[in-house]
C-alpha cells in the first residue's frame, strides 16, 4: 500500500472504528465496528475517500449509484470530484410521488458504478442491484470504503458483479497496529 493510501486508512480506522457489543445488518454480531457516519460527516476524510474511489472507477461509467443511507454521500463526493451525476437508490420505491427506487436521473441503459459504505454479507447490495438490473442499468461494478471480508465479495461474485473495496478489514487492521 502506498504512502497516501496508509495514511487515509489509519485515519479512517482512528476516526471510525469502535469497539463493544454490535449486532450487524447481517444479524451476526461482532466486537468491532466501523461507523460510517464518523468518517462520511468529516469534510476532509469524506473528499480524500471520494477521490480514491473515483480512481477506482471504470472508464464508460456513467452514473454513480449510492445506496440508501451510507452510500449517497460517497456518491454525491464521488459525483463532485469527477463530474459523474450521481443517483439516490431507495432500499425500496418510495409509494407517493415519483414511486422511484432510484432518485436524480433515469437508471434504464446507463453505465452505473454502486456506491457503498461497509459491506458485510453484501446482502442489501446485492438486492439493490438487482432492483437496478429489474429497472435495465447495467452495473459495472459496486465499489465500498470497506469490506469486512465476511462473504459479501462473494455474495455479489454469484450475481456477476465485481466489488472494489478501497480497503479491507484485514488491511485496516495491519494499518492500525503498525501504529
Amino acid at each position: 500500500m502506498s504512502a497516501v493510501a496508509d495514511s487515509l486508512a489509519r485515519r479512517l480506522y482512528q476516526r471510525s472504528h469502535l469497539t463493544g457489543r454490535f449486532t450487524l445488518r447481517s444479524g451476526s454480531s461482532s466486537t468491532e465496528y466501523f461507523d460510517k457516519y464518523l468518517f462520511e460527516s468529516d469534510p476532509q476524510l469524506l473528499a480524500e475517500i471520494a477521490a480514491r474511489m473515483t480512481a477506482m472507477l471504470p472508464s464508460g461509467v456513467q452514473a454513480l449509484a449510492g445506496l440508501e443511507l451510507g452510500g449517497v454521500p460517497l456518491a454525491v463526493a464521488a459525483s463532485l470530484h469527477s463530474g459523474i451525476p450521481a443517483l439516490f437508490v431507495r432500499k425500496q420505491a418510495k409509494r407517493y410521488g415519483t414511486c422511484r427506487l432510484a432518485e436524480g436521473g433515469e437508471v434504464a441503459g446507463r453505465r452505473i458504478a454502486v456506491f457503498e459504505d461497509v459491506i458485510t454479507s453484501g446482502g442489501q447490495v446485492v438486492q439493490s442491484c438487482r432492483a437496478l438490473r429489474d429497472l435495465e442499468a447495467e452495473i459495472v461494478c459496486v465499489i465500498c470504503v470497506i469490506d469486512r471480508e465476511a462473504g459479501g465479495e462473494q455474495a455479489l461474485a454469484a450475481e456477476g458483479l465485481a466489488l472494489q473495496a478501497l480497503f479491507t478489514m484485514s488491511t485496516l487492521e495491519q494499518v492500525s497496529s503498525a501504529a
